[in-house]
């Protein structure tokens, strides 16, 4: 259980509570932002991609929260009901120690039922020493603030109605409306309880209370429900808390009726406060979910690799001729292709970090090593859950052929540069990676394809590579051919098995990478100030190459920095284990939170350092 040092609870004037201080929960459907003072800061409903309800995360004033907690200041503490995504935070004061229950079931309904559109967040508050007065506010602002709304009590309910969505809220203790508001304050002597559910309403979904007993048999249900998911877990290591948390975290971000799994459950969280590279995360992001279907695997968790391949197979067609390639770079949760990117200016952006934008304009681009990415996770689904279908081996064949008549075209790169497309090596490697895995599958199965063809292509992308990714003055393979900015990113060749992780080039590199890009354990993505990206600005060190790190560590042997490394990167988790896309000079997260790429990238590292250490 951790504190947050000298934080006190307070629901006294609109303030940010930092990034990192926040726990998640979720129905697999959505999630929730939990702030260590126990306030809601994020929640779109009903889908992770939908308008916001909750948003003061990204404006203090107009965003709107769902405050509850200790009336009077209060030290406060959070951790997880263990093994679970339920999450606790607790208020100590002198007279009393209380605290919040906060989950959302997961539906046990069919998909499409009434029951499993409800979406419930259900807060349950106790008392568990002394007394302890307490005071919520559900302070609703729909559609990212910008829909009013009307607030009426209804036999005990406070409904709130926009022009397109309606919530209900009903609690075991007196409310009251307030403005747009509904206020409680209430006290609780040792051993009470009270229970607060929103609902989404409408249609065939009616407000329905949800009584002390309902909220204890939700309580044991959502438990059950997690530890029943993670005990299927094949990891055994030294860093099983880490690992289980971040598996927890994975499946958070997974959208149950498709399969779909999300970046990052937030947008425009600043990568630089007061900066402007603030991103739309709320998509399924190819890249990152193939990634995400590897790290699973690994840990046994197969349902949610399969889940995912039927995503690609319904949703995501290889052959419908985009001028960008057969793939895009992201999709909606549904499998739609169109993301148009906005801003939102009446929002003022966290802590002030203006634009706050929702969709990403990053689906037009064309990124080429999205293709190695999703055939390496298909040929590892083949080989570790079940062996693939003759209709998907087809689709993999025909990105294969898109790849070998198109791997030599300039893109804009894993990390999404706005600064025109170069022939980033980085794409390169992972178009090589999409062949040589199709060979791989196709030599195991003894499935049909032009494999000559495909072993010449595969042969020429590694010789260029070698010849013009290399570059002879910083002995070091660089970001693009002939180029000299180095680039966290190549730390992939071995990891991906291109290089030898000893080979003379490689250690070289690593050598170069660890002067240029690391500090402390923590990797930059490469040196913005070199203007190759077109953007304004800083940005902080990048986690999921930080965990790359460790892993190009431990696989040259050199273990001892490896584990080093490790253990540095586990401080700078937030109180819960869980971390945002980027960390600060100072160490404070920052960028989408908490964010799929990071975890799955931690838990690479964690299985793979443990191996090697024995």
């Amino acid at each position: 259980m951790a504190e947050t040092p000298g934080r006190q609870a307070s629901m006294d004037t609109p303030s940010y509570v930092p990034i990192a201080e926040h726990g998640l929960i979720g129905d697999l459907r959505s999630v929730a932002l939990v702030g260590s003072n126990g306030t809601i800061d994020w929640y779109c409903c009903p889908s992770f991609d939908d308008p916001s309800v909750f948003a003061a995360i990204l404006d203090a004033e107009r965003g709107g929260r769902f405050e509850l907690g200790a009336a009077e200041g209060a030290r406060t503490k959070q951790f997880y009901f263990p093994d679970t995504n339920v999450l606790i935070t607790r208020f100590f004061t002198e007279d009393g120690v209380g605290e919040v229950q906060d989950f959302m079931p997961v539906a046990g309904d069919p998909a499409g039922s009434a029951e499993s559109d409800r979406h419930r967040l259900i807060r349950r508050v106790l008392c568990v020493r002394g007394t302890l007065p307490f005071r919520a506010r559900v302070a609703p602002r729909f559609n990212y603030g910008l829909d009013p709304h009307t607030v009426r009590m209804v036999g005990g309910t406070a409904l709130f109605e926009s022009a397109d969505r309606a919530l209900a809220l009903t609690a075991t203790v007196p409310v009251e409306v307030h403005g747009p508001d509904v206020l409680a304050d209430f006290k609780l002597a040792e051993g009470e309880t009270a229970v607060f559910a929103l609902d989404q309403v409408g249609g065939e979904i009616t407000p329905r209370r949800c009584a002390c007993a309902e909220a204890e048999e939700q309580f044991a249900a959502t438990v059950s429900y997690w530890r029943h998911w993670l005990s299927a877990s094949r990891y055994r290591g030294r860093w099983r808390e880490m690992v289980h948390r971040s598996a927890l975290t994975l499946k958070l971000l997974t959208y149950a009726p498709t399969g779909a799994i999300v970046a990052a459950p937030t947008t425009s969280l600043p990568e630089q406060i007061g900066g402007e590279r603030n991103w739309d995360y709320r998509y399924v992001w190819v890249r990152d979910a193939a990634f995400c279907v590897y790290a699973l695997l690994r840990l046994g968790f197969s349902g949610e690799a399969e889940a995912f391949m039927r995503f690609l197979t319904r949703h995501i067609s290889p052959g419908d001729g985009r001028a960008a390639g057969p793939l895009q770079v992201m999709y909606g949760i549904d499998g739609r292709t169109e993301l148009p990117e906005r801003e939102l200016g009446h929002l003022e952006g966290h802590q002030g970090s203006a634009p706050v934008r929702v969709g990403n304009a990053a689906a037009d681009q064309l990124q080429l090593d999205i293709y190695g990415a999703l055939v390496d996770s298909v040929y590892l689904y083949d080989k570790w859950a079940q062996p693939i279908s003759s209709d998907q081996w087809d689709d993999v064949s025909a990105l294969v052929d898109w790849v070998c008549d198109h791997w030599d075209q300039p893109d804009e790169g894993v990390w999404e540069t706005r600064g025109g497309r170069r022939n980033f090596l980085y794409s390169r490697l992972m178009c090589w990676v999409a062949i040589e895995r199709a060979i791989r599958l196709a030599n195991r199965r003894g499935l049909p394809a032009d494999l000559s063809r495909w072993r010449r292509c595969r042969d020429t992308i590694y010789r260029r590579i070698m010849d013009r990714g290399w570059s002879a003055e910083r002995r070091a393979f660089v970001q693009y051919e002939d180029g000299d900015v180095l680039d966290a990113a190549v730390l992939m060749m071995p990891l991906a098995k291109f290089i030898a992780p000893t080979d003379p080039k490689w250690l070289s590199t690593l050598d170069a990478l660890t002067e240029d890009l690391v500090s402390d354990s923590l990797v930059h993505r490469y040196d913005t100030r070199a203007g190759s990206d077109g953007l304004r600005g800083d940005e902080g060190t990048f986690s999921i190459c930080s965990f790359w790190y460790v892993e190009a560590l431990a696989r040259a042997g050199r273990l001892d920095e490896a584990r080093l490394a490790f253990e540095k990167m586990l401080t700078y988790a937030n109180h819960l284990g869980l971390y945002a896309e980027e960390i600060g000079r100072t160490g404070e997260q920052q960028g989408n939170f908490p964010q799929a790429f990071t975890h799955l990238s931690l838990i690479s590292a964690a299985y793979n350092l443990d191996r090697a250490l024995g």
